[in-house]
């Protein structure tokens, strides 16, 4: 399959204003920006034609462009990553049979993750969408609960029917456990990973649908898809001993750099 990555980045983020130009020190000690970091995992994703940088401001695009990456600018007007994603596919001059949105501010997604997404969705022809989920352990979960008890907004989590068909995505702590979890246990929570694959059509339709009250609401753009009844495949990916975490907030950054040197990520 053709499958182009496309990492969207925006300056203005309304939690974290320049997020994508932050650094993360690694644990060989030098210091990489967020979307660095990002464009170097899409970048050892096998089977990808082409990586893009998506931003529309300049100094993420001349900073992605002095390390090498390519550059799409896109207009101010997108609301969300995937208007972003639609409008670089709107500028290629053919169209993938896949389009990867991995989010630059999961700088820790293994290869993997994108490998058997890609995977995932060519096996579902019934799908439109395919996103990551992975299973969280008790201390995963109670990570996430902590968050919500210090009124961070902290990883989002799926739940999902007995064909995979997403149900919905919340930044609550979804489903309730009515027990208590032993940290190295499994749960029945899924931590959604922020990645998605997309067939070309479901894409380049997703700007013209009007913005939905669940996604308003929860501030996730998944959920339009969701709202206009389209069928979102969620993939169960497996971590391998890695640990995994996105950077929402400024105090995500030290919890990233404690990973990777545990990870011994450079």
């Amino acid at each position: 399959m053709s499958v182009v990555i496309v990492i969207p980045a925006r300056f203005q983020s309304s939690r974290y204003p320049g997020k994508p130009l932050v650094e993360l020190t690694g644990a060989d000690g030098q210091a990489r920006s967020l979307i660095r970091r990002s464009w170097d995992a899409a970048m050892a994703v096998t089977g990808a034609d082409r990586v893009i940088v998506a931003t529309d401001d300049a100094r993420i695009a001349d900073h992605a462009a002095g390390f090498g990456a390519e550059v799409a600018m896109t207009s101010t007007a997108c609301r969300n990553g995937t208007e972003r994603c639609a409008e670089v596919l709107a500028q290629l001059p053919a169209r993938p049979e896949v389009i990867v949105n991995l989010q630059g501010d999961a700088p820790l997604t293994p290869a993997w993750f994108v490998e058997d997404l890609v995977a995932g969705l060519d096996a579902a022809p019934g799908a439109e969408v395919a996103t990551p989920v992975l299973r969280c352990s008790g201390a995963m979960r109670a990570d996430l609960m902590a968050d919500r008890a210090a009124g961070r907004v902290g990883g989002t989590t799926a739940v999902f029917g007995a064909d995979r068909g997403a149900l919905y995505f919340s930044k609550e702590v979804i489903p309730f456990v009515p027990h208590e979890v032993a940290p190295d246990d499994p749960s029945p929570v899924f931590h959604h990973v922020g990645v998605y694959a997309y067939r070309p059509d479901a894409l380049a339709a997703y700007p013209t649908w009007p913005e939905g009250a669940l996604e308003r609401l929860e501030g996730l753009e998944q959920l339009r898809f969701l709202e206009q009844a389209r069928r979102v495949l969620c993939v169960e990916v497996d971590a391998r001993g890695r640990q995994f975490w996105e950077l929402n907030n400024p105090s995500d950054v030290p919890r990233l750099e404690s990973m990777m040197r545990q990870m011994g990520m450079a």
